[in-house]
């Protein structure tokens, strides 16, 4: 990753305005450092981070969608590993079409092409950093300006409106802090179509039941050919022997787990920690709330309840084993940051209750506690999945006002 952006212009040029001991050009060298930072630069940087959302947009960007990558973004590596950013489309136009762009990837061994392509990943990343290092540079600079003010600066009127011009950096702060949470959003927005291919391949819907095996960073481009390999299915519906078997093999969580590992991995190699943490968020997200669309078309027997909650239980681990902030690596604090992982865990514990007269119990206990979003109409449902309860006495236990 290049190193990170550091703009000092501002600070110099203000420091200068401060050394001339006139409140009144400070001021004005004061807003100007403001509107340059909090304005321009902000502007420019917010671009460049939506263009990085879209350079990696996973296969049609840097990283790998469901067939791999694609000529377009094997081209859009080779053609900028020293370059600068261009457009995907364009630089597979300028590469040539088709068996152009295979004759340059060939030219290159496999190792050379992941090399670029790791190159292209890390500025793609690093123009998320930029965001977070100009707030902290900005922070910063508030508290050095407001330090010269406090040395250099008698007491008076015009000191304090000196004073609230710099203070006017914590705007600017708070700007880029925004702008970088909007920039990692519309990341995982990018990413979350193949999130939801990785979830249905795991459960066994839309055609998951076969995955091409690939070469070069899940692309065939390079291979020639594919071959596949089965997925397990999600299935609740367990007898004894079933339940035994799901102990010894690997299930679908852990299989999804791995897949997304290989989606993620290539960022969290290079965001800051903070914004890692955030991508690994918002990508639990996407997969909590399709694996609970999963759970809603399936059936439970008790020990199908108690394999739901082994397979929440790992993938809450496998959040937190990623995770880089020590205050996530609770279950409390991670389900407080990722709702529907909160809602899978509600689930979970909601459909392992041993008898139905322990639901009300558990409701209003978690409610007091503040960790329970499901509705009763929710409940209603989910219980009825269990094939051990009756729906009609599910139906009769919950009849109480959703509060």
């Amino acid at each position: 990753s290049r190193p990170p952006l550091s703009p000092p212009p501002p600070r110099r040029s203000t420091l200068r305005a401060f050394a001339t001991g006139h409140t009144g050009t400070a001021s004005a060298a004061a807003n100007v450092c403001v509107d340059v930072l909090g304005r321009v630069l902000l502007e420019v940087l917010a671009r460049r981070a939506e263009l990085g959302a879209s350079l990696l947009r996973p296969g049609e960007g840097l990283l790998a969608g469901q067939s791999g990558l694609g000529h377009a973004a094997l081209s859009f590596a080779k053609s900028t590993a020293g370059k600068g950013f261009r457009g995907v489309q364009g630089a597979a136009a300028r590469a040539g079409a088709g068996g152009k762009v295979l004759g340059e990837i060939n030219d290159e061994t496999e190792e050379q092409m992941r090399m670029r392509t790791s190159i292209g990943v890390a500025r793609a990343a690093a123009n998320f950093n930029d965001l977070e290092v100009v707030a902290e540079y900005t922070k910063r600079l508030e508290g050095n300006f407001l330090k010269e003010i406090d040395a250099g600066y008698p007491r008076g009127h015009d000191t304090e409106q000196l004073r609230m011009c710099i203070k006017g950096l914590g705007g600017v702060v708070e700007s880029f802090s925004n702008a970088s949470e909007r920039a990692i959003e519309r990341l995982v927005s990018t990413m979350l179509p193949r999130v939801r291919q990785i979830v249905n391949e795991a459960v066994g819907n839309e055609g998951g039941s076969a995955i091409p095996a690939a070469s070069f960073m899940g692309s065939p481009v390079l291979s020639g050919a594919t071959s596949t390999v089965s997925s397990t299915r999600l299935d609740y519906d367990l007898d004894d022997r079933a339940f035994e078997l799901a102990q010894l093999s690997e299930g679908y969580v852990g299989r999804m787990c791995s897949s997304l590992d290989e989606l993620i991995e290539p960022l969290g190699a290079h965001f800051l920690p903070k914004l890692s943490d955030a991508l690994l968020i918002g990508i639990l997200g996407g997969v909590s709330t399709r694996l609970e669309a999963a759970i809603r078309k399936s059936k439970f027997t008790p020990l199908g309840a108690i394999s739901l909650d082994s397979d929440v239980r790992y993938l809450m681990n496998f959040a937190k084993d990623r995770l880089d902030s020590p205050e996530l690596k609770s279950n409390v604090t991670l389900c407080k940051a990722c709702l529907p992982l909160a809602r899978l865990n509600q689930i979970s514990l909601l459909l392992n209750v041993d008898d139905l007269e322990d639901v009300l119990d558990l409701i209003s206990v978690s409610k007091r506690k503040g960790n329970w979003d499901l509705k009763l109409d929710d409940a209603k449902t989910l219980l009825s999945l269990r094939v051990d309860f009756e729906g009609s006495k599910v139906n009769d236990l919950l009849q109480m006002d959703d509060e």
